[in-house]
């Protein structure tokens, strides 16, 4: 078994484990998940440590035939590009199963569906093939229609059902686009390399409409103004773990897509590029906007996220290196700040059971360490210096003004928004005076603890040695911009 298989199986072996194993063990369950979780993750670093970082091609890649005749195939492989996003995936899914102590009610179902989860996304940006990166794909709206239907909030069977209904929807679009370029290319064949080699023969109007397609597919998912309108109310209702994944992992699936898709169709992209350059704007004057209104601060983490996926989808609308590797960094950096805003802001609901911020004064009191660690990722919601969203928002703000100039000052205002609603938000939950109802809120613990180490040792890691993840990136990245020069 090859490396990047046994990466793909680890969590599905745990999942299939859980599911064999002897009902009422609950505590079982959850230190089998934690324990795949745990080996995936340490599988992911040894990927990266393996990754020759001065190639930009695909390495690691294995194939096998699927079905010849349909031109399918079992093929895998990682570069620069979606490697970020299988470590950040290991690592959220570990995140995401340590918080999850809470969960008590059929705890079996709860843990393999998180592991399936984890397989499905861990698909998604392996996959080389678009016949095997579609069904994971679509992998993934199972286990996040269960987790959020049978786990979630108040609302949870129509949050879940309109997240389905949106996601499916867009998916429709994109197994169009992609059949349409099957049946365009002389040569019938599902793989990507294939497909982008031959799909440059097309002509700029038939690439325009298939990559149309992939930008409502992909943006849906990321999602981006104005098909944003299933992620609010999925956060809501999902249980905080499960937003954690969500927000995380689920939405940088989108972008990633529609990096494969710029790659594939550049002459479409190139034709759609102040096109996207605006629906990027909007998205993140508006996302912060209606971020700064909210007082439920899961809906108001989950509107920042169309703002945050905004500055994602302007870098790649630059078309250039700076503004493309910006963008990369946005999802690596978004990924840890709203997987951290979320665990905490769970863990204060599972204490308080409320997420309305007026309902809060002064928890620096009570609880120091949430306090601590609730400021830092709101600061580096905003982008501080130091942290690894200053890092992509300046990348992708170089990149932009490179190809726009001063139009691009539009994020600066995005940013602006973002730090509004952040400081009120801190000044509500921790100044003021002392409520009696949350005087005995308790803080975190040890296994919270640990999470939120993690996460803004992440952060901070890569606020102040970008290096790091830039020297993965940009073979990759600058491969790509070639595209387009």
């Amino acid at each position: 078994m090859q490396l990047l298989t046994g990466l793909l199986i680890t969590p599905l072996c745990g999942a299939i484990l859980i599911a064999v194993l002897p009902a009422g063990q609950g505590r079982l369950y959850r230190n089998v998940a934690l324990v795949t979780s745990v080996l995936a993750m340490v599988i992911s670093f040894y990927v990266l440590r393996v990754f020759d970082t001065q190639v930009a091609g695909l390495q690691l890649t294995e194939h096998m035939k699927w079905n010849p005749r349909l031109g399918m195939a079992y093929d895998i492989g990682v570069d620069g590009i979606s490697l970020p996003m299988v470590v950040l995936a290991t690592v959220l899914c570990f995140i995401a199963i340590l918080a999850s102590s809470k969960i008590k009610d059929k705890p079996r179902g709860y843990y393999l569906l998180m592991l399936l989860l984890e397989t499905a996304m861990l698909g998604v940006f392996m996959a080389q093939d678009w016949v095997l990166f579609y069904v994971f794909w679509e992998l993934t709206l199972i286990p996040l229609f269960f987790l959020i239907d049978r786990w979630g909030g108040k609302q949870r069977h129509g949050a879940a059902l309109n997240f389905v209904l949106y996601t499916f929807g867009g998916s429709i679009f994109l197994l169009v686009a992609m059949l349409v370029l099957f049946d365009n290319l002389p040569a019938h064949s599902f793989s990507m390399r294939y497909m982008a080699e031959a799909a440059s023969s097309l002509s700029d109007h038939k690439q325009m409409l298939i990559f149309l397609g992939f930008l409502i597919g992909f943006g849906v998912k990321m999602p981006i103004f104005p098909i944003h309108g299933w992620l609010p109310v999925a956060h809501v209702e999902a249980p905080s773990p499960v937003s954690i994944l969500l927000s995380g992992i689920l939405l940088k699936m989108g972008a990633y897509g529609l990096l494969r898709a710029t790659e594939m169709l550049p002459n479409a992209v190139m034709q759609m590029q102040n096109t996207l350059m605006a629906l990027a704007l909007i998205s993140i004057v508006y996302g912060g906007l209606l971020a700064w209104r909210q007082t439920d601060m899961k809906k108001m983490i989950a509107y920042s996220s169309v703002s945050h996926m905004g500055v994602v989808l302007l870098g790649i609308a630059t078309l250039n290196i700076t503004g493309i590797s910006g963008a990369v960094m946005q999802m690596v950096a978004h990924g840890l700040v709203a997987g951290a805003l979320f665990l905490l802001i769970g863990l204060l609901y599972e204490r308080t059971h409320t997420k309305d911020i007026r309902d809060f004064s002064s928890l620096v009191r009570t609880m120091p360490r949430f306090a601590f660690f609730t400021i830092f990722a709101f600061i580096a919601a905003i982008g501080i210096p130091g942290t690894a969203g200053f890092i992509a928002e300046l990348h992708t703000l170089i990149g932009g003004f490179q190809q726009w100039g001063w139009m691009i000052v539009a994020l600066s205002l995005g940013i602006m928004i973002s730090a509004a609603y952040a400081i009120r938000t801190i000044g509500r939950l921790f100044t003021g005076p002392s409520r009696d109802d949350m005087k005995d809120v308790g803080d975190l613990r040890n296994s919270e603890m640990l999470a939120a180490v993690l996460l803004t040792a992440g952060i901070i890691l890569l606020g102040v040695f970008p290096a790091f993840l830039l020297q993965y990136i940009t073979p990759s990245v600058e491969s790509l911009s070639r595209l387009f020069s």
